[in-house]
């Protein structure tokens, strides 16, 4: 399907006003096409030509102003509209559309548990065109009035509240939006389970798909309790009012994203819905989900971005005030070190790759819809997030909310630039936003903060910061000492509140020794953080051609144990530790009683890790010695992550990996250890995140074989369906389980969890028949067997496994055509998921390596995939460099 061009849109909305979409949606007609009519009201600004994007089977009809268009003038997605008179247009189309299986458009679901069918629209982006006819840009906004003809027992749902108008035909009339961009438009449709209740003054609901309504009743009241606390909370920040009939939450099967922010019709995928024990940490992601698809019903949908080149002003809005509400309003209030041990880490990555982008690119960097749907990734979202979490702290979340409500009221139910975003900021401030935002938004890469530490005049220490970078930054610096009664335990001496001026052009990233001041004596104190370098060594201006010196703080008396810059992680940059500094974390790293501040230690041992600077083995040697006394369930998931699929897997040889899955067992052991018994309190968390991480590390199937076998793990807990899995997708990667045994498990287990959990374990039985028939379903040419996105993604998950190296070798060869062909016949969502979960990740070696650089030289790739070989390709690399293997 062509991408939209940015010209063709900015065409188009110079000659067109779009007023009212009536579209009827008939979804009796089979399993595989629906029926979709569409009467489109518009207006021309002057005479001219343009067209209206569809996608279909067959466009059965279409008219204009009465006049018969000849379906067979559609060129790819574009029917042309000649011959346009300035003044009022009816355009009618009429057309058969296909049943999606990847996500993308009308998907259809049927559950294996029950054998009922769902159906539910994904329009992001340029996919409303699989659904019906429609000027398809974010900036030609409408009023949409929808009608649905469903099966008999279906229910629909949809952006504005759904009346069934006739019975007998289940045919749904839903209420008219308030002016919308097209990509918002949204339809839910199938025998739901629903649970409504009302607030202030509306109805809200949340649905799932009747297999798992037990689960969804289980967790309904926290489910609409956040809703009902981020809504309010929402409401004393905005001034605006949420602006749509109704709010409707629709967990539903086989997303490929989180959730999308479709308004009065949010969808979220239902793994959500937990089937199986979780952690509070995962609780409160799905919390914070909630939260953020909230925010956007502001940013997003009551203001929508211009073009493509905005996203930001979406997501990073929604990503930050996601994290900051529901600390704010619910009973999760350390959101913020979940924010700072996982979704960093993905900003971090991703800027660092040669595919990096700045968070707000200029227009031209971003010409069609393929090149904007690169953009959705981890600078948009946590980068862009960091960033707005940065400004807030630098200019103050009085004036930033100001700004905000300016920003909505002066934009609402419009469109709106980068450009209108930091006017309304700067309108709201004595601060320089204008050149905040071109040293935070406009450029690329992550500034590296290390710690200077030397010996003053007078006998004290002093403290300059060295920057590899070009960004202002506002941030503390943490002081610690040892405890004199316990050396093991770290005390705060002070926190400093630091500015960091973005370093003069003429001087580089890096101010030298002389630019900084010899002293620069403790000024007032900043309340609760101790105390502030003074207002001469670093001036309230953060603007990025400051000239100012390097601030440089100077102390009496010996220096702190632990130097920790970002101390509460305020600011987006990697930052390292002086050595006296790492081995006192090294030894005390668990007794620093904030989780903000060792998420900050833990991700520099990860970013030293990744950049060659710590040994992989000292990281274990870390995480061996405190994860099992920490007790933060973000920090202890997101360290265990590293450390299994990134250390154990790619950063060091083959020889050295199952010393490190011991290690990690080890670790898993003692976590069990120190939590049994508690495993309906406070250690449930830590005890379930030990039981993962010991079946993942398993290097024989002792142990695991009893669990599976006994049906649960000594001293609790009973193994729920989730765990089953987990430890027969291991025991396939050992070798020690059968295919009957993984059809005997999903005959007890027979849902769509179930059926992706057999998938992968098929997939990773260390057989060559196996292998042949995993291989063969992912990429093959006969649409009657294609996967569906969710089976694609499981089966690629057991495929590759480092156990089997031997095994898989020879399919490296045969990936690279194999992804790119299957991303030209099956499109973006399966591009990203071949390139994501299909690539050979645990051969790390030079062949993949030199295999894939031919692949992106000679192949032409997909946009898509494209972008995910590069990213995976630049992995691979780094895993080299940090083997000591890189070329």
């Amino acid at each position: 399907m062509p991408a939209l061009t940015r010209d063709e849109a900015q065409t188009r909305a110079r000659l067109l006003d779009v007023h009212r979409y009536t579209v009827d949606l008939d979804l009796t007609h089979g399993a595989d096409h629906f029926h979709s009519r569409t009467a489109v009201r518009f207006s021309a600004r002057i005479a001219g030509d343009t067209f209206i994007d569809v996608k279909p089977t067959e466009l059965r009809s279409a008219t204009l102003d009465g006049r018969p268009l000849d379906p067979a003038t559609l060129d790819g997605n574009h029917l042309p509209l000649t011959g346009l008179t300035a003044g009022e247009h009816e355009l009618h189309l009429e057309a058969t559309m296909p049943y999606s299986h990847t996500g993308e458009g009308m998907h259809r679901f049927t559950d294996p548990a029950d054998g009922e069918t769902y159906v539910y629209t994904q329009m992001f982006m340029e996919d409303v065109q699989r659904v019906f006819a429609a000027f398809d840009q974010p900036d030609l906004k409408a009023v949409f009035e929808l009608t649905v003809t469903a099966p008999p027992g279906w229910t629909v749902l949809g952006n504005g509240t759904a009346t069934l108008q006739d019975r007998a035909a289940n045919r749904w009339t839903l209420a008219p939006t308030p002016p919308i961009s097209t990509y918002l438009v949204a339809v839910a449709a199938g025998p739901w389970h629903s649970v409504r209740t009302e607030h202030a003054g509306l109805p809200f609901a949340i649905h799932c798909r009747r297999s798992l309504a037990p689960y969804l009743n289980a967790d309904a009241e926290e489910i609409l309790d956040i809703t009902r606390r981020c809504y309010d909370r929402y409401h004393t920040l905005f001034d605006e009012p949420y602006p749509f009939d109704s709010y409707d939450q629709a967990f539903v099967p086989e997303f490929n994203l989180g959730a999308m922010e479709n308004p009065g019709l949010v969808t979220l995928r239902d793994e959500f819905v937990h089937r199986s024990a979780v952690t509070d940490t995962e609780r409160q992601t799905r919390g914070m989900v909630i939260a953020h698809e909230m925010a956007h019903m502001w940013f997003g949908d009551l203001v929508t971005l211009a073009w493509w080149d905005d996203i930001w002003l979406n997501e990073s809005f929604a990503e930050y005030m996601g994290y900051q509400v529901l600390s704010e309003a619910t009973r999760f209030t350390d959101t913020w070190t979940d924010f700072g041990i996982t979704r960093k880490g993905w900003g971090y990555d991703a800027d660092q790759r040669p595919s990096t982008h700045p968070v707000a690119p200029l227009p031209e960097d971003v010409p069609d819809t393929a090149s904007a749907r690169l953009n959705f990734d981890g600078i948009s979202y946590a980068k862009g997030a960091s960033a707005l979490r940065q400004l807030v702290a630098w200019m103050g979340e009085k004036d930033f909310l100001a700004g905000v409500n300016a920003h909505i009221t002066h934009h609402r139910f419009g469109n709106a630039t980068l450009a209108d975003f930091i006017d309304s900021l700067a309108r709201a401030t004595d601060r320089d936003v204008h050149a905040w935002a071109e040293s935070w938004l406009r450029t690329t890469g992550v500034d590296t903060l290390t710690p200077v530490v030397g010996t003053a005049p007078d006998g004290g220490w002093t403290l300059r910061v060295d920057r590899d970078g070009t960004r202002p930054h506002h941030l503390t610096a943490g002081l610690y000492d040892r405890d004199p009664a316990d050396p093991t335990r770290l005390v705060a001496r002070d926190h400093l509140a630091w500015d960091l001026p973005a370093p003069a052009p003429e001087r580089g990233h890096t101010v030298p020794d002389s630019a900084a001041p010899d002293s620069a004596a403790p000024g007032s104190a900043t309340p609760g953080r101790g105390h502030t370098v003074p207002d001469s060594a670093a001036p309230d201006s953060a603007a990025p051609d400051s000239a100012a010196p390097q601030p440089t703080h100077t102390a009496p008396g010996p220096r702190p144990a632990l130097i920790l810059l970002n101390d509460g992680d305020l600011t987006y940059a990697k930052v390292r530790l002086d050595p006296t500094s790492w081995n006192t974390a090294r030894e005390a790293l668990s007794s620093l009683p904030d989780p903000l501040t060792r998420t900050v230690i833990w991700n520099a041992a990860r970013d030293m890790v990744r950049d060659g600077e710590l040994p992989p083995a000292a990281y274990l040697d870390a995480a061996r010695a405190h994860l099992p006394y920490e007790t933060d369930i973000a920090i202890l998931s997101g360290a265990v992550a590293f450390a299994r699929t990134q250390i154990a897997d790619r950063y060091l040889p083959a020889a050295d990996r199952p010393a490190a899955l011991n290690t990690l067992s080890t670790i898993a052991r003692d976590i069990l250890r120190r939590t049994e018994g508690s495993e309906n309190g406070d250690g449930q968390g830590p005890r379930l995140v030990a039981v993962r991480l010991f079946i993942d590390s398993a290097t024989t199937p002792d142990g695991i074989q009893d669990w599976l076998s006994g049906g649960s793990v000594p001293g609790g807990p009973l193994l729920d369906p989730e765990l089953r899995w987990r430890i027969l997708g291991r025991l396939a990667v050992l070798g020690a389980t059968t295919p009957a045994a993984i059809e005997d498990e999903l005959a007890r287990d027979p849902s769509a969890t179930g059926h992706q959990g057999a998938a992968t374990c098929h997939a990773a039985l260390p057989d060559p028949a196996a292998k042949q028939a995993a291989w063969d379903a992912l990429f093959a040419t006969d649409e009657r067997t294609d996967l569906s996105n969710h089976l694609f993604n499981a089966t690629a998950a057991g495929f590759w496994a480092p156990e089997q190296l031997d095994l898989v070798r020879p399919y490296a060869e045969r990936y690279f055509p194999a992804a790119v062909a299957l991303a030209a016949r099956r499109g973006p969502a399966l591009a990203d998921a071949a390139g994501r979960y299909a690539f050979p990740t645990p051969l790390v070696d030079t062949t993949t390596l030199h295999l894939g650089e031919e692949c992106l030289r000679t192949a032409d790739p997909s946009p898509a995939l494209r972008r995910k070989l590069m990213d995976q390709l630049d992995d691979l690399r780094r895993a080299l460099r940090v083997r000591g293997e890189g070329e």
